[in-house]
């Protein structure tokens, strides 16, 4: 069949060429290249070639630093480091970023299998330890600023294996390379309060029944009760 059917309406973003550069080289001992630029009409088709000029091999030269900049801005704070941040490792490939977040209300999800509607609850104190790519999280007892020394407790909630690693499920991780430690830290908190708890890794990561003390919690004012957190053994050190 010869139809076509024109669906580029249906693409996302689309990209145009809108010039090109062609590079030269004498052959010879002594080599020498030469660039030309070159033009796109409205069809993506060469037209207008002539030297590259300075200007334009100054707006290339600019437009290949933005895209470095970005590549080293990962984890780099927007100003002053904020307070909450305990240790960062900004490496592109194996960043890492622990952090600590005071008791709070937040919005929670759970599946109905578990029988526990959605709504606001008060949350513990917490520790998170981050890469691009996975999370970990531990309870804390209290909102000070912890030390070395801080004793951790299991995290309360679903989801979360006995060493603290979260199962994210189907979440889509999209944490860019030029993400500040600002916005990665915000990002995590944001993949793991909008996604749905869904069931138990791990047994006893409470002193009493988890399902029953998000029920009671869920939808009130209640603080959450530090004496159902568990310890698990571990300090903060350990993660260091």
């Amino acid at each position: 069949m010869n139809n076509t059917t024109d669906i580029t309406d249906h693409f996302g973003t689309l990209y145009h060429p809108k010039s090109a550069l062609v590079f030269y080289e004498a052959k010879g001992t002594e080599t020498y290249m030469y660039v030309e630029h070159f033009d796109m009409d409205s069809n993506g088709t060469p037209i207008n070639a002539h030297p590259l000029t300075v200007k334009e091999a100054n707006v290339l030269a600019k437009a290949l630093q933005t895209d470095e900049e970005k590549n080293q801005a990962f984890l780099k704070p927007k100003g002053i480091l904020p307070t909450n941040i305990l240790h960062f490792n900004p490496n592109v490939e194996k960043g890492t970023v622990l952090w600590y977040t005071k008791a709070q209300k937040r919005q929670l999800y759970f599946v109905d299998s578990l029988g526990i509607p959605n709504g606001i609850a008060q949350v513990p104190p917490m520790l998170w330890l981050a890469n691009k790519s996975s999370l970990t999280v531990f309870a804390l007892a209290n909102d000070r600023r912890p030390t070395e020394k801080t004793p951790l407790h299991y995290a309360p909630f679903f989801n979360i294996y006995e060493k603290g690693n979260v199962c994210m499920g189907t979440v889509g991780i999209d944490i860019k390379n030029s993400a500040s430690v600002e916005e990665f830290i915000q990002a995590w908190e944001h993949y793991f309060f909008n996604s749905y708890f869904s069931h138990s890794l791990c047994e006893n990561l409470t002193k009493t029944n988890i399902v029953n003390l998000w029920k009671d919690l869920v939808g009130t004012d209640k603080p959450f009760p530090k004496e159902a957190l568990k310890k698990n053994n571990k300090t903060l050190k350990n993660l260091l």
